[in-house]
């Protein structure tokens, strides 16, 4: 049944709604509607000129309509008056193929058509810094291993319990929150949902932690590697598949190792047949590589891949199973696309599915102390360039995302790598004024 949204604000005392898009790059799109016009909205949709947004369009193209879909509305726990609805892009009567939630409601349904429900959780990181973003935020955060500091979560008690206060309100089912490996780092997790919905909550939460981060007078950051010598902030998936009634977990078999199902270890496979392209989505700037290919950090461990390896119940690999029936993907980081990370789980999971992909051998070392021992395993891209000509080599994969899509993000992706090598740095002085 379609949620009339005037009906839905008036109920709840809501003066306007921000449609929301979520372009190439991640930034999300807006417009503030006020609930007399939402109506004509929900039938139409809010307009937009894509070419100022990251879409491979041009000013010539026709309108893109936003079309909001309404179950995925939520009151602002923080400002009541206010609604945010995340909405799917159409031009000229057709879904925009490029747009990253068009993309991953396709790929859901091919996943359906096979009978499977993907299910994922994610674990987004984030730093609480200062407004100018120079450095964290509480100057007494300072310690050599601060990850589960009790006394630095406490001194940022305020906006944590926050944000947590409005997940318990919306029933995402938070569970536990944390200072995390780097000083002034917090991570917050919620329980796990299918890919739609986890990629819905996902771009929300990003918006809700700046939100009420700023209300604090603060700012947070998803930036994978803001500060040198500090872990990164990582966005790990946890990924399950289910049948199409979402009761089975098709991932669970207690009689195969790890307890991971013959089907299971295909979709795995799949990821790791196409990690090395994975990662130009999964890490999709250029200071990713500053957290994938870190050295050690201050407290000891990056916490992030290099290799693509998988393992048991271990931290240090590209991929770990900690338990029966599902895996953690720890290559994503803070930048990822929400709605394009799940695409991209369930299009390489289903790639691995279909040719019965093998993921090759699991290795139980600890990879940041013996990593040089493993002779035969891809070494993660050391740049977004290296990552963006792996995916172009990746027909299989870029086939799996789509062809307008594929073509779209790599044409903007090589323009910002391009931007990003035009620019002169502190770093080129330095080492070549006196040469």
């Amino acid at each position: 049944m379609t949620i009339d949204l005037e009906t839905w604000a008036k109920e709840r005392g809501v003066k306007y709604f921000m449609i929301s898009y979520t372009d190439l790059f991640g930034g999300q799109r807006a417009k503030l509607v006020p609930t007399q016009a939402i109506a004509d909205m929900q039938k139409d949709g809010a307009g937009f000129a894509g070419f100022a947004t990251w879409l491979d369009l041009t000013p010539a193209h026709p309108d893109l309509f936003a079309i909001p879909d309404a179950s995925s509305a939520i009151q602002l726990p923080w400002k009541k008056d206010v609604a945010w609805v995340a909405a799917d892009c159409v031009m000229d009567d057709k879904p925009v193929e490029q747009a990253p939630r068009v993309l991953l409601k396709k790929l859901v349904a091919e996943a359906a058509g096979q009978g499977l429900r993907v299910k994922t959780g994610v674990e987004p990181e984030f730093f609480l810094i200062t407004p100018d973003g120079s450095k964290i935020s509480d100057e007494f955060d300072a310690a050599e291993k601060p990850c589960y500091d009790q006394q630095a979560l406490l001194r940022r008690y305020d906006v944590i319990a926050e944000i947590c206060d409005s997940m318990l309100e919306l029933g995402w089912k938070p569970y536990q929150n944390d200072h995390e490996d780097a000083n002034g780092q917090f991570e917050m997790n919620w329980e796990y949902d299918d890919a739609l919905a986890t990629a819905d909550k996902h771009s929300f939460f990003k918006f809700m932690v700046k939100s009420i981060a700023e209300k604090h007078g603060l700012r947070a950051t998803f930036m994978p590697k803001p500060f040198k010598g500090l872990t990164g902030n990582g966005c790990h998936a946890h990924i399950s598949v289910w049948d199409i009634d979402g009761k089975v977990n098709a991932f669970a078999d207690k009689a195969m190792p790890f307890g991971l199902s013959a089907q299971g270890k295909t979709f795995l496979g799949g990821i790791m047949k196409h990690a090395s392209a994975l990662a130009a989505v999964t890490n999709p700037t250029v200071n990713s590589y500053k957290r994938i290919n870190a050295p050690r950090t201050i407290s000891g461990a990056t916490w992030a891949p290099n290799t693509v390896t998988w393992t048991g119940n271990n931290r240090t690999h590209m991929v770990r199973v900690p338990g029966p029936g599902r895996f953690e993907l720890r290559l994503p980081d803070g930048a990822v696309n929400p709605y394009l990370l799940q695409a991209i789980i369930i299009a390489a999971g289903l790639s691995g599915v279909r040719s019965k992909a093998d993921p090759g051998p699991h290795y139980d070392i600890d990879m940041y102390k013996d990593g040089h021992t493993v002779k035969d395993a891809p070494k993660l891209p050391l740049n977004l360039l290296d990552a963006l000509r792996e995916y172009e080599k990746d027909a299989e994969l870029r086939g799996a995302m789509g062809e307008e899509f594929s073509a779209a993000y790599l044409k903007l992706k090589h323009g910002e790598w391009s931007n990003y090598c035009a620019q002169f740095t502190a770093w080129e002085r330095d080492t070549t004024l006196d040469i």
